[in-house]
């Protein structure tokens, strides 16, 4: 499977909608939880974050990583951190997680 990136057709899209590029990419196993526990600035290792994730399998957390990675949502130095594009995008899932928690569907009559 190859990274949804903007402009190469992904799940949802032939044209490679970068809307749909980040649905397909973030709707893949684990990728929410990576991101989230990266949140902070420390740099973690990959058998740290492989921890924080609920022990995630290494060949799905390595194949997360080289994804997130190829976006650059994630870079790795001394650790895995998020690049400056993925700050920006987790802000903004900040916010749909506030408004997440004030979502009230509504009941069936």
């Amino acid at each position: 499977m190859t990274t949804p990136l903007p402009g190469h057709p992904v799940r949802g899209s032939t044209t490679g909608r970068p809307i749909m590029a980040l649905l397909d990419l973030l709707g893949r196993r684990w990728t929410l939880r990576i991101l989230w526990e990266l949140r902070d600035d420390e740099p973690l290792t990959f058998r740290v974050l492989q921890q924080r994730c609920d022990g995630v399998s290494s060949s799905v957390l390595a194949t997360r990583l080289r994804e997130l990675g190829e976006a650059d949502l994630v870079g790795h130095a001394e650790g895995y951190t998020l690049t400056e594009q993925g700050r920006s995008l987790f802000g903004t899932l900040v916010q749909l997680d506030a408004w997440a928690a004030d979502w009230r569907p509504r009941q069936p009559s």
